[in-house]
């Protein structure tokens, strides 16, 4: 291997840290504050998530992109390696999810909890809308690991 494919390699490794671990901390945070039934811990919890999904999870899904592209030209067509593919297909998938639902109902919720942060009940929409993000989040988080899983093993 040469030097350029072994700092993609590592930089490859470095974007699906940050990517998959902020998800996954992500969960563990909203999990704790959401249990304290708090306002202001939820609300605190909730603007953390925020802020670091836009910082770490967006930073690793470039990075993720940007070498996994570089590293796969190395193979060939993408079309044409089944456990390039389906990296591809699985990490567009958890992007997708992200973009179109979790993002969205992100947005809802913090713009909830600032409301709530200053005093008063949590409104039971939030919970609700919790409970969503959860369940996407699960399928949102599942579809990386399994792509981590595919690019080691490289099975398919």
């Amino acid at each position: 291997m040469d030097e350029n494919f072994i700092l993609l390699k590592v930089a490859h490794i470095f974007g699906a840290m940050l990517f998959l671990g902020n998800i996954i901390v992500s969960a563990v945070w909203k999990l704790m504050a959401n249990r304290t039934r708090e306002p202001v811990v939820v609300a605190f919890g909730q603007r953390l998530i925020s802020i670091t999904d836009y910082v770490f999870t967006v930073t690793g899904a470039a990075i993720l992109v940007i070498t996994g592209h570089f590293m796969a030209a190395r193979f060939g067509p993408i079309a044409e390696i089944d456990w390039i593919r389906w990296g591809w297909y699985l990490l567009i998938g958890s992007g997708a999810i992200w973009v179109f639902i979790l993002i969205p109902l992100q947005i809802v919720q913090s713009r909830m909890a600032e409301q709530f942060s200053q005093g008063g009940a949590i409104p039971v929409r939030y919970w609700t809308l919790g409970r969503i993000w959860g369940a996407f989040g699960i399928i949102a988080t599942l579809l990386p690991m399994a792509n981590l899983y595919i690019m080691v093993a490289k099975p398919v």
